[in-house]
């Protein structure tokens, strides 16, 4: 399924991503950035993370039913992480201004496998879908 290899590829990269921006903050931001500010940048690293991973799960299961939740997951790392990056290193609070819309995203992925998972009626069709 040409989708689920996309999907796999794309949690790959977030994944990647993900680690190396996480060791670059450790290793390079950390006597430059200020305490708070580091922790900005980890909390964008950790949701970042933990997306990625929800992102392989999806795209490992090898059903498009939840595929929109991976897209939604995949637009809050962009937005949620990246600004929370940004905004660590620039000070710039614009990039700060960008993140409850990432946080959102991520909201609507969530919601998305509730609403999916509700509409499925049995347990067999839990099997079968996911």
């Amino acid at each position: 399924m040409k989708n689920t290899k996309l999907w796999i590829i794309i949690s790959g990269i977030c994944g990647f991503t993900g680690v190396a921006l996480g060791a670059f903050g450790a290793h390079g931001l950390r006597s430059i950035l200020s305490p708070d500010m580091l922790e900005i940048y980890k909390t964008g690293i950790t949701y970042h993370l933990l997306h990625s991973i929800a992102i392989l799960a999806i795209a490992l299961s090898g059903k498009t039913n939840f595929l929109n939740s991976a897209l939604f997951f995949l637009i809050g790392i962009i937005l949620f992480s990246f600004s929370l990056y940004l905004y660590a290193v620039t000070g710039t609070i614009i990039f700060a201004m960008i993140t409850p819309v990432g946080g959102i995203s991520f909201l609507i992925g969530w919601l998305l496998i509730i609403i999916r998972a509700v509409q499925i009626s049995r347990v067999e069709d839990i099997k079968e879908k996911f």
